[in-house]
């Protein structure tokens, strides 16, 4: 697959992204043991099963893709989204019970249940962002569907030299995961928009479901953490 004679910037690299997602898996295979540990199995070996074609296609930058390929990328974001739900789930009938005596154990279930959280969905939001990563980086911004999401890059070409440098418009600039990463983390934490504003409708509804998930998971945390203390 060539890259579009008007495109200059790189293609992604693979390592942030198959390390993202090997430590998520991780953290849902690290879950206690009440969190279904049978579906833990099958979801951990599901998500290793999906990433191993992606990463045999675009072994070290993301440069070719297929229809398959990006169905297998889109399910493996969508698989864990849907895990840590139901693991959510699990989490907060937990936090929420007064019989539950092994408080370390859910809260550090917890921590590691909005970690999932956040990366599941940099995950969904970078597979979706204006085509995928490949077209991001191959395709003619002519070409790209409609941005899902707004970066202070794609805005900043009228800012003094050394900040105009770095611009969409100047140096063909595109959002690659770390930046979902960081747009992700943040809306855990700020449970709104940042420096990176929603577009579309589905941009709008993620971010908000991710807000409140975050939410949830960070009050009722807390809730017991000073339960415990007390």
């Amino acid at each position: 697959m060539a890259q579009h004679p008007s495109r200059s910037v790189e293609t992604e690299q693979r390592w942030p992204v198959a390390i993202a997602i090997l430590l998520a898996l991780a953290l849902y295979a690290l879950l206690p043991g009440s969190f279904f540990p049978e579906l833990r199995i099958v979801v951990v070996v599901l998500g290793l099963v999906l990433l191993i074609p992606v990463i045999v296609l675009n072994p070290r930058r993301l440069n070719r893709e297929t229809q398959w390929s990006r169905m297998l990328a889109i399910t493996q974001g969508l698989l864990l989204l849907t895990a840590n739900g139901v693991a959510l789930v699990v989490l907060i009938s937990r936090l929420i019970s007064t019989s539950n005596t092994d408080g370390a154990a859910i809260l550090a279930a917890g921590l590691q249940v909005w970690l999932t959280n956040m990366i599941a969905f940099a995950l969904i939001y970078w597979e979706l962002d204006r085509g995928g990563p490949v077209a991001r980086r191959m395709d003619a911004r002519s070409a790209l569907p409609p941005a899902d999401f707004s970066f202070p890059q794609d805005e900043d070409d009228g800012a003094v030299d050394e900040v105009s440098a770095r611009s969409s418009k100047r140096s063909d600039w595109m959002p690659g995961f770390v930046d979902y990463l960081y747009f992700s983390l943040s809306n855990s934490i700020a449970f709104s928009p940042t420096d990176v504003m929603p577009l579309s409708h589905r941009a709008k509804l993620l971010m908000g479901i991710q807000a409140i998930a975050a939410f949830v998971t960070l009050a009722l945390v807390v809730a017991r953490a000073v339960n415990i203390l007390n």
